[in-house]
């Protein structure tokens, strides 16, 4: 086997910055390749687009301006060097070359901070990497410029030995960090958090409170576009990419557009057909595309390549091969699902439902806690399960009409037998989807859970997932509609005794779904306003925390 296979990859003189400012952030970022942009990193790659384009050209500068003596400057934009003795690579912004002088230019979009040594030391780090790769590549380096956009100012940082030092030393750290593949401790209360863009994947409150409690957590979520998913069920319909927009028509009509940048699904239903050019841009864009069927069955998720984070996967492929701690999280899966049943009833069912329901509810959850085999877990699971479908009526509400038009027995699955069972299955479908493609996007695997058992086809660890919010979630939905008197029958068609929604009640049914998610609610742990949206995502990364070993155990949500 070659020696290149076993390198250790070049570090970028920009993730020097990051670790620099924060460990946690540049081994999110450059070792499990976690990215997300916020307004300000919009705006510093607009900053940076003059000076991307690589090229140069020579400049005069005028004799007794600071800093700078007069004469003319060959200018070189956009230079990439690198050097795998230091272990480093860069793109240099701009290099400025003069008298044999070589100076690297790094651009940044804020003003100039008024500190002693001119700048904050992950800038000036990060600009003495660039000259330490300039003199391995045998050029004189001693200094470097920090131009600060929004001051339009320029800052002359010089390599002494002091600085030298730091910078080996940070990229000694880095390396070390980087090759132990363990996520270093989030930072305390630090004021650098609210503003981080990956501030919503690391969790640093959320981290530090589940593991040595303390204060309740800050609500850090970055200000970012909201991103929705677009769904299409018009049968026949052509989904195209037209500029910046997606565009929804048939051959006579059209029917819609979205903008690209504020998708976060694309869901098709039976015969719909993305053009080529449409899959091309939203997988460069990471965006996925859902295809169910006309009744709403997920059929898969396509998506561009995998998150690139494969130590997570191991991890979870570790965990699965434990049967102890499968089922150490299949209790916690199934307990938060009992629990978040029995609060739906206990808000929700009329006074006549037997008191020993939530009391029998209650009680399963508690045995599931105890199981001492998956056999027995599931038997609890069932019980309570049942239990609860059994007071499902009592939460019906309406007209003898709407009593009658809306009537439940059991609980059916494929196909459903009546119209209720219809509002619920179409709901696990959509929240299956939603699961599916937050494990995708966390770096998990959704075809290996803990609870469900793997089998072709079935995205078990989503599945394993979106139990606890069956009830909370989509059961709620369902009742909503009906009791709100949303859905009529006349939304519904029965076939050879299989009922499903119509196009036009699988609309009303996802609007109100989108309402639900979008609705913020008190999370009982962290104590801060959250959409169920934000919960699904942050459930997710709980686990995977979990799974890492940073927390030492993974407990679902269960309401209040």
């Amino acid at each position: 086997m070659s020696t290149e296979a076993h390198a250790a990859p070049l570090i970028p003189a920009r993730m020097l910055n990051e670790y620099v400012y924060c460990p946690r952030l540049a081994i999110l970022e450059w070792v499990d390749t976690e990215w997300a942009e916020s307004a300000d990193m919009v705006e510093g790659t607009l900053r940076h687009t003059r000076v991307d384009r690589p090229g140069f050209r020579v400049r005069r500068v005028p004799a007794g301006k600071e800093d700078e003596s007069g004469g003319e400057r060959l200018q070189l934009r956009s230079v990439e060097v690198s050097d795998e003795t230091l272990g480093l690579t860069a793109k240099i912004d701009l290099l400025e070359i003069a008298d044999g002088q070589v100076q690297p230019v790094d651009y940044k979009k804020g003003k100039r901070p008024h500190t002693a040594s001119g700048a904050w030391d992950p800038e000036r780090v990060q600009l003495c990497a660039q000259g330490l790769l300039l003199r391995v590549n045998g050029h004189r380096c001693d200094s470097g410029i920090l131009y600060f956009a929004g001051s339009n100012e320029r800052v002359p940082v010089a390599f002494d030995d002091e600085l030298v030092a730091l910078t080996r030393r940070m990229i000694r750290e880095l390396q070390e960090a980087a090759s132990e593949a363990v996520l270093p401790p989030p930072l305390e209360d630090s004021p650098k958090c609210p503003r981080c863009s990956l501030v919503s994947i690391c969790l640093p409150d959320e981290t530090r409170q589940l593991t040595h409690g303390g204060a309740p957590p800050r609500r850090l979520i970055p200000a970012s576009v909201e991103r929705y998913p677009v769904y299409v069920h018009h049968p026949g319909a052509r989904v195209r990419k037209k500029g910046d927009l997606l565009e929804i028509r048939t051959d006579d009509e059209k029917l819609g557009e979205a903008r690209l940048e504020e998708i976060s699904a694309l869901v098709l239903f039976g015969r719909v057909h993305p053009t080529t050019l449409a899959i091309q841009e939203l997988c460069r864009r990471e965006i996925p595309i859902a295809y169910l069927s006309s009744g709403g069955w997920l059929r898969g998720v396509l998506q561009g390549l995998p998150h690139r984070n494969i130590a997570l996967r191991q991890q979870q492929f570790a965990a699965a091969s434990d049967p102890e701690r499968c089922l150490q999280l299949a209790r916690q899966i199934v307990r938060a699902k009992l629990l978040n049943m029995r609060t739906l009833l206990r808000r929700n069912a009329s006074p006549d439902l037997p008191p020993s329901a939530l009391r029998s509810i209650q009680n399963e959850a508690r045995l599931a806690l105890c199981s001492e085999t998956l056999e027995q877990l599931l038997g609890h699971e069932g019980a309570g399960s049942r239990t609860y479908f059994e007071g499902l009526p009592y939460m019906v509400k309406g007209t003898r009409e709407v009593l009658e038009g809306f009537a439940f027995q059991k609980r059916t699955r494929r196909p459903p037998r009546d119209r209720m069972n219809a509002l619920l299955s179409f709901g696990y479908s959509m929240l299956t989807r939603e699961f599916t493609q937050v494990t995708w996007i966390v770096g998990l695997d959704p075809y290996l859970g803990y609870l469900h058992a793997p089998r072709y086809g079935r995205p078990a660890l989503a599945l394993d997932l979106m139990e606890p919010f069956r009830p909370i979630v989509a059961d709620s939905v369902a009742l909503a509609l009906v009791n709100n008197g949303e859905v009529k029958p006349s939304d519904f068609v029965e076939r050879m005794g299989a009922v499903n929604l119509t196009r036009r009640g699988r609309a009303k049914f996802l609007m109100a779904f989108e309402r639900r998610l979008a609705q913020e609610v008190t999370h009982p742990v962290f104590g801060y306003r959250v959409s169920y949206r934000r919960v699904f995502d942050l459930e997710a990364r709980l686990l995977s925390r979990y799974l890492a070993g940073e927390l030492t155990a993974y407990e679902p949500l269960v309401t209040r």
